[in-house]
């Protein structure tokens, strides 16, 4: 949600910046909330006035019965009783003035940063940069349900019957891989600085509305039946959440964490299902990374964030690349992107495997994050960036790591969470 001050001093500014994301159809609606801002202010300048007039009069009553002045004392009564009438009134008014503007204003998109390509969808994102040696393979490499499945660490079928498609069981040393992977990702974070968390794994209705878009909550987000809560289709939302209606000390900046947590996503869209495979599912796990700091450090940030994503992979002898997300492929909350693109053997090309996003202040007015600094008060900026998803890094990890006789090395700084283990046998 981007300052309502803006879109009264800048609103063709505001303008220009749907047209770069491709969303005319909303331009309408700057002016629309201009109006209605209007209203709200002219609503609320009389519920003041009134209130004014109401405590003059309830003054004067007091003066007018010690005088004997009953009757002019009941028509101030009167007056005063009128006048609660009128607030009432107003207050239902101010009130849906209140709910129309933020309707409006949730829907309306930050304004990207200078930075960012103009494309309209993702096919037009841009490479930034190529990280790590591209070894070619002197045999034909697997799918990667097949990999695992020659060294029995994957079970399709049986999920399908247990769950549905999406979903599958990991199991011998795919799953203990698995494990390996999330264990040093948490220690990588942690030599980084960052602070280590194990969220909540449900949130409130409020802060999936301060942390995300309605479009993303509906494509995501399960919610529990009967209850004011969802599961989490990413750490990051309880995490940022975990911040509503604070107020930081300025001095407390910039706030590092790392969470680890189970995701769950409805995964609605043209994509679909993966009838055989684990690259789109309803469940998996993650490793993630949060920042809360300055306004005028969050780019800083940005750029440290997905370069620490670079480094993970490239540690697990996965190279990878990153490309940034243009105009029209940026979520209505986020100022600027790069997602994170590890390289597949098999298909020959990258394919994502994180991404790391900066939402400006957007989440924090929605859930109302300030900083208390030198200067007073403002909302701080956060960002999010995946350190790993499996179980898309399994599938790049199995793909770059597999040999000819369908063993799998063990690169070494996974080997100390597998007991010194340095290849998976078929």
């Amino acid at each position: 949600m981007i300052d309502i001050n803006l879109i009264r001093e800048e609103p063709e500014r505001v303008k220009e910046n749907l047209r770069k994301k491709f969303q005319d159809a909303k331009i309408p609606l700057v002016d629309e909330v201009i109006q209605l801002d209007k209203d709200l202010r002219a609503v609320k300048t009389e519920g003041d006035n009134l209130r004014a007039l109401r405590n003059s009069a309830s003054k004067l009553i007091g003066g007018l019965i010690g005088q004997g002045k009953k009757e002019e004392a009941e028509a101030e009564k009167k007056k005063v009783q009128d006048i609660g009438d009128q607030l009432i009134h107003l207050g239902e008014k101010e009130a849906e003035l209140e709910e129309k503007v933020q309707k409006i204003m949730y829907v309306i998109p930050n304004l990207i940063d200078d930075s960012v390509p103009i494309g309209h969808d993702d096919t037009e994102n841009v490479e930034v940069e190529k990280y790590g040696e591209i070894i070619k393979k002197d045999f034909e490499i697997p799918y990667h349900i097949d990999i695992m499945e020659a060294v029995n660490g994957v079970d399709l079928d049986s999920a399908r019957e247990t769950s549905g498609n999406g979903f599958y069981y990991l199991s011998g040393e795919i799953a203990r891989l698995y494990s390996a992977i999330f264990s040093y990702a948490r220690d990588f974070m942690i030599s980084k600085g960052f602070t280590y968390f194990v969220p909540p794994f449900m949130i409130h209705s409020a802060v999936v509305n301060g942390v995300m878009s309605f479009a993303e909550m509906e494509n995501m987000m399960y919610k529990i039946e009967g209850e004011d809560l969802f599961l989490i289709g990413t750490s990051e939302h309880s995490m940022i959440g975990k911040f509503i209606n604070k107020i930081v000390d300025e001095k407390e900046l910039p706030i590092t964490l790392t969470s680890y947590s189970p995701c769950f996503r409805k995964e609605v869209g043209a994509h679909g299902i993966e009838e055989r495979g684990v690259y789109r599912v309803h469940q998996f796990e993650k490793q993630e990374m949060i920042v809360v700091c300055k306004p005028e450090d969050s780019m800083k940030w940005f750029d440290i964030m997905y370069k620490l994503t670079v480094e993970f992979f490239l540690s697990l002898d996965i190279p990878c690349r990153a490309l940034e997300c243009c105009s029209g492929d940026l979520a209505d909350l986020k100022v600027k992107s790069i997602d994170v693109e590890a390289w597949s053997p098999r298909q020959e090309k990258y394919f994502e495997v994180g991404s790391c996003s900066n939402l400006g202040d957007a989440q924090a007015r929605r859930l109302k994050i300030r900083v208390n600094g030198e200067k007073g008060k403002y909302f701080a900026h956060t960002l999010n960036n995946t350190v790993v998803a499996a179980p898309r890094a399994l599938i790049a990890f199995v793909e770059n790591n597999v040999q000819k006789d369908g063993s799998i090395l063990i690169p070494k700084a996974l080997q100390p969470y597998l007991g010194g283990q340095t290849i998976i046998k078929k």
